[in-house]
């Protein structure tokens, strides 16, 4: 497995548990939007630690993009990345993954898992073909949304958010099961492309499965 030594650029910070982290980029290194590889932190107690993350870059970019979910309920590795400044080291492997796009449909996203899906928007507002997708993003409040104002900008009304922990207006209030889906989606002969953690995902493709969508237009990370 090869893996390159990198050095972080800019650290920001998207939501108040969400970090973006810019850092170097190994020559002839690309990827796929959606794609992503295992990190680590380049220090001897934490090196063999590493942990999947997406790009949220373009492929593009002279530099590569990580958006990071802290959890700092615990000892772990994202912990220990968020206390990371500019100049300090990661530690990258090669590049994997399923989610690619494959054609206009609707991107299903729980919390951290939309990753993938900001790189495929990007690439796809560069190339001036967002088109009709569009977006249901599910979070526990408000203030979890990750990058809320972009996708805004990007889809409009067809960025739909939907609440389970809070109802505010503006917002849905519900888990994104098979009833959502079924008020939510008007045609299942269309793209489907999900992340987010693995019961959210399984319980999603069952119920589009059962609302009429096939195997061949449901993407997941496998």
């Amino acid at each position: 497995m090869d893996k390159h030594i990198v050095r972080i650029l800019q650290v920001e910070r998207i939501t108040h548990d969400v970090k973006s982290f810019k850092i170097e980029k190994p020559e002839g290194y690309e990827f796929i939007p959606g794609q992503a590889t295992e990190v680590a932190i380049n220090h001897p107690d934490w090196k063999d630690e590493k942990r999947p993350f997406t790009f949220t870059c373009l492929n593009s970019d002279p530099f590569l993009e990580f958006t990071i979910k802290i959890y700092d309920d615990h000892n772990g590795v994202t912990k220990h990345i968020d206390s990371l400044r500019r100049g300090d080291e990661l530690i990258i492997h090669d590049v994997w993954g399923a989610i690619k796009y494959k054609g206009e449909g609707t991107f299903i996203a729980g919390g951290a898992g939309v990753t993938p899906f900001i790189a495929i928007f990007r690439q796809l507002k560069k190339e001036n073909i967002i088109g009709n997708n569009q977006l249901l993003f599910s979070n526990k409040t408000e203030k979890d949304i990750i990058l809320r104002k972009e996708f805004e900008s990007l889809l409009g009304d067809r960025f739909i958010n939907t609440l389970t922990d809070e109802e505010k207006e503006g917002f849905d209030h519900s888990l994104i099961d098979k009833a959502y889906l079924e008020t939510k989606l008007h045609s299942f002969d269309q793209e489907f492309y999900i992340c987010g953690p693995d019961a959210m995902v399984k319980d999603i493709k069952k119920a589009l499965n059962e609302l009429g969508a096939g195997e061949n237009v449901i993407t997941v990370e496998i």
